[in-house]
Formats: structure tokens, sequence, C-alpha cells
């Protein structure tokens, strides 16, 4: 058999990662999972749909997250009156040389949260689609390379449903993750408290220490793109996303992007995980969060109040594990 251990070093991405980690942890109580999911994503080259109510800390981890990268951070505020070229940017007429200049729009970062995607209208949302799949904007049929790494994280509320739009299939396929944001535990809200209390209920950003550039993340990505993956697991995962075109309880299927953001995912969860081969858990650790936005059940289903998650559990469960 293969000698794993020693194909790929990754003790340089495991200090690395656990150093970042810390960091966000003397900030944020809990929320281990999603931090995990963050760091897979960056790893991965996906963006990153975070969801839960209002409180749960979703752009205080995506501000720190930003903080602890050496890279160009912009946030952008989702609003209805909210246009494309706020997002993309504009021409304008520059009266000293008599001629229309191109002023970028805040798409032109590195890593760019937008603040309650879901309350701007479909035309606006749409202006992201180019950016998140090819890494590029076009305006007035000029093409600008976005500069690399490019990640978008997105929060939205799910309960709140006043004044918010939502969000076209084409679009959510482009977030690698949708990561439901919880409640903290007893024990977490404890530590929250005192935490801010101690802190005079404020968040220094200037003492957040950076541990990436864009250099380093290049060269990460570039590492787990190597990890090994078995033709049994590639099987795997196909089975996987055949099943939801196919199963009785789903209306839309996922797509053969689906099969692509499950195996890089997986990829990058083993490398967290401290290994260069991903194992048949990492496949089902990260497929719920890739599937549970790209299947839409049927009619019926919704009306039983049948979950998403519980029909990708039942999927996982149909089949077969490789050995």
């Amino acid at each position: 058999m293969e000698n794993f251990e020693t194909r790929i070093d990754l003790s340089g991405i495991n200090q690395t990662t656990e150093a970042l980690k810390h960091e966000i942890g003397k900030y944020i109580v809990g929320q281990q999972q999603t931090i995990d999911l963050l760091l897979m994503a960056l790893l991965a080259d996906g963006h990153v749909l975070l969801e839960g109510v209002p409180g749960v800390a979703k752009t205080l981890m995506t501000k720190l997250l930003a903080k602890t990268i050496d890279a160009h951070f912009k946030r952008i505020q989702f609003t209805p009156d909210l246009m494309p070229s706020d997002v993309t940017g504009t021409m304008i007429y520059n009266s000293k040389i008599n001629e229309f200049e191109f002023k970028r729009g805040p798409l032109f970062a590195n890593i760019v949260l937008t603040d309650e995607i879901n309350r701007a209208p479909a035309k606006t949302q749409a202006a992201l689609f180019e950016a998140m799949e090819e890494r590029q904007i076009t305006v007035d049929g000029v093409t600008h390379i976005l500069d690399s790494p490019f990640m978008v994280l997105a929060t939205q509320n799910p309960i709140e449903q006043e004044g918010t739009y939502r969000l076209p299939e084409a679009q959510l396929d482009r977030f690698l993750f949708k990561i439901e944001v919880s409640y903290p535990n007893l024990e977490e809200e404890k530590q929250i408290l005192k935490t801010f209390h101690q802190n005079k209920n404020t968040v220094d950003f200037s003492t957040v220490k950076s541990f990436l550039n864009a250099n380093t993340i290049a060269s990460l990505r570039q590492t787990v793109k190597q990890v090994h993956v078995e033709e049994n697991l590639m099987s795997y995962i196909a089975q996987i996303v055949h099943e939801t075109r196919n199963h009785s309880s789903i209306l839309l299927g996922a797509s053969p992007r689906a099969s692509l953001a499950i195996m890089n995912a997986s990829k990058a969860c083993a490398t967290l995980r401290g290994r260069d081969f991903i194992s048949p858990d990492d496949i089902k650790f990260v497929t719920p969060h890739i599937l549970k936005h790209r299947i839409t059940l049927t009619p019926e289903k919704e009306m039983e109040g049948v979950l998403v998650t519980e029909v990708i559990s039942q999927i996982l469960e149909k089949i077969d594990v490789p050995r």
C-alpha cells in the first residue's frame, strides 16, 4: 500500500491554520465548526453563505478572518436600493483628461463581506455572478481581472423575510458552503458575557495578528490540490450527487459543480485534519454544507415540513461507504 505519511508535508499548513484559529478564538467563543468550514473554503478557493439570526457573530467572524489575512477587505451592506454599479464600479467622466475612467467598486478586494445579501434585488445580486465564478468583472465591454485571492462571504437572516429577495439558484450554486450559524450553548453564552465584560464590550481589530498573505494562500491552495483522492471515493461522490437527481423528495438536484465542490472541500478538510488523502468521513462532513443550498424539495415535502438536511442524511445513509 502507498505510504501516505510522507507524500506531502502538511506541517506548515497545520501550524498556520492552528495559529489562525487560536487568534480568532480570542474574540469568538465557540463556533469551532463554522471557523473550520471558513478555513476549508479559503483553502478550496470557495465562497461562503452564512445564515443565522442577528447577533450570532456572523459579521464578526468574517471580519476577524479577513484581519488574520494580510489582504484587502471590503464590506458591502446590501439594501433594496443598491444598484449593480454600486457593487462592480462605474464609468465616471474625468474633465481633466476629457475621458471616461473606470471607478472600481467594492468587489475589487480580496475578501468581500456582503452583509444581508438577500436584501438587494436580483439584478444587484446577479452582479456577483461573473465575479464569483470567473474572478473577473466586465463593465461597458471591458473585462477587469480580480486580484487573487478573491472570496465572497455573504450573510443572511433566515427568519426575517419582509423586504428580502430569494437568491437566484444560479447564485446559490456559486457558494461552496452554506453554513448555518447556531446559537451558543449555555456555557459559551456565559463565556461571551465574561469576555466582553473584561474587554469593555469592544473588539480592537488593530490587535488581531495576520498569518497569511496572497502568496502564502496561493501556495497552500496548490498543496491542497495535491491531496490524494482514490477512484472509489470519486465514485462515491458521484453517487451522492447523482442520487439527488433521482430522489423522490427532491424537485431540483445538484449539478456537476456540486461534485467538484465536494471533492475540493474534502481535500481541504483532509488537510486541516493532517492527512494528504481524503476519507469517506471528510466527504460525509462537507456534503451537507455543500448540498443544502443546491437542492430543492418537492412542494409536497415542503408542506409536510421535511428538511433538506433530513433528505441529505437519507442519501448518505443509503449509499454504501467505500472501504
